[in-house]
């Protein structure tokens, strides 16, 4: 049965129209409700066509399917990224996990030929993704051949400052955890002063050109393609205060007066400051990611659990009657909608849908939960 919803999926996914925002489209390319770990998502403007973080993974070992199940999810969401990678000319990668970005070499098609907007693989990056990065920019050399040119050296980080000093969350009381929230954060300053080392100590990996590819990094910074704007904010820590996983850049498409917000993977958020980022951007549709609930009494705690039920209820009230997709880390755990129960008690209403949900069809976590046999 599973095998037969997967083909249901692709072919929703496929042939389902567009949300469409005023001249803004944006097809949903797979998603977590969809069976693999994934938040890829098609562009399109009068302007431009663009392809947002083009990978996918196997969900974890504990999720309820066999793991070769898993492994047909994830190329089924490959296929279909690679499909629409055909037609777009820019290509946003936000972070380096592997349900966000391909390598180059794995899947050449994603990149060739296009512009690329990425994540600064210097700074604002945690070891791992500063690896992957440095891979994923070598193999794009690879397969762009002779023709690379360097565009002006990247700048030197300069002076680094511990950016949780300027986040009105660290200054919360939390009672009884304040204690331990200052442990870790003590602990926190430490791993990041070991980060600030690496990226001083060695040399920053520079923008290139070669021919048609284009690479530039966004933190930061607006594009403007005809009369589309497309801006990345700056790093974001991917869930709470010195999240170990590392920072991501959160979207945003403007045209016509109408923007699209993908916040990529802020877990929540789980940060008060990244939810009032949020509602002040008043984008009309936000795409958002929930906390991965699957971790819960594992690698996220009750406190930060409540923090970001608490964020996106008054996200979403704040938004009042516009277009919110509601997908990712939530549709990893079997249990979410009963760990969800705070939000919907809060909104008073259900949660915004999942992209499964969107296309009409049942989140595939929701399937296996009520036919644990298939």
């Amino acid at each position: 049965m599973p095998d037969l919803l997967l083909s249901k999926y692709e072919d929703a996914v496929l042939h389902s129209s567009p949300l469409k925002i005023g001249d803004i489209k944006v097809k949903f390319l797979w998603a977590d409700s969809l069976g693999a770990k994934s938040y890829s998502l098609f562009v399109e403007t009068p302007d431009i066509t663009l392809l947002v973080d083009p990978g996918a993974a196997s969900m974890q070992p504990g999720y309820p399917l066999d793991e070769r199940a898993k492994e047909r999810f994830k190329r089924s969401a490959m296929r279909v990224i690679k499909r629409f990678a055909r037609k777009a000319r820019l290509v946003a990668i936000t972070h380096y996990h592997f349900d966000h970005f391909t390598s180059p070499e794995k899947a050449p098609s994603l990149y060739q030929g296009k512009k690329l907007l990425i994540k600064d693989p210097n700074r604002w990056i945690n070891t791992s993704q500063w690896k992957r990065a440095r891979e994923f920019l070598s193999g794009l050399r690879r397969i762009a051949g002779p023709k690379v040119k360097e565009k002006s050296p990247t700048k030197s980080t300069g002076y680094l400052e511990d950016p949780v000093e300027h986040l009105n969350s660290s200054k919360l009381d939390f009672g009884d955890y304040n204690a331990r929230r200052q442990e870790l954060f003590s602990k926190g300053r430490k791993w990041l002063e070991g980060l600030f080392s690496l990226w001083r100590e060695n040399p920053p990996l520079s923008e290139f050109n070669a021919g048609k590819l284009d690479v530039s990094f966004g933190d930061g910074r607006t594009f403007y393609i005809g009369e589309t704007e497309i801006s990345f904010s700056p790093p974001l820590f991917h869930g709470i205060e010195y999240d170990r996983t590392g920072w991501v850049i959160a979207l945003t498409v403007e045209h016509g007066g109408y923007k699209v917000l993908y916040t990529s993977d802020l877990q929540g958020p789980q940060i008060e400051d990244y939810a009032d980022l949020i509602i002040e951007e008043k984008p009309d549709l936000l795409i958002a990611d929930g906390p991965p609930t699957y971790l819960l009494g594992f690698m996220m705690n009750r406190i930060n659990f409540e923090r970001s039920i608490r964020n996106m209820c008054r996200i979403l009230r704040e938004l009042g009657g516009k277009t919110v997709i509601y997908d990712h880390h939530l549709y990893r755990d079997k249990r979410y909608m009963e760990r969800m129960e705070p939000l919907r008690r809060c909104l008073g209403k259900p949660l915004p849908p999942s992209v499964a949900e969107f296309l009409g069809m049942e989140p595939l976590i929701d399937f296996l939960r009520k036919n644990p046999d298939g």
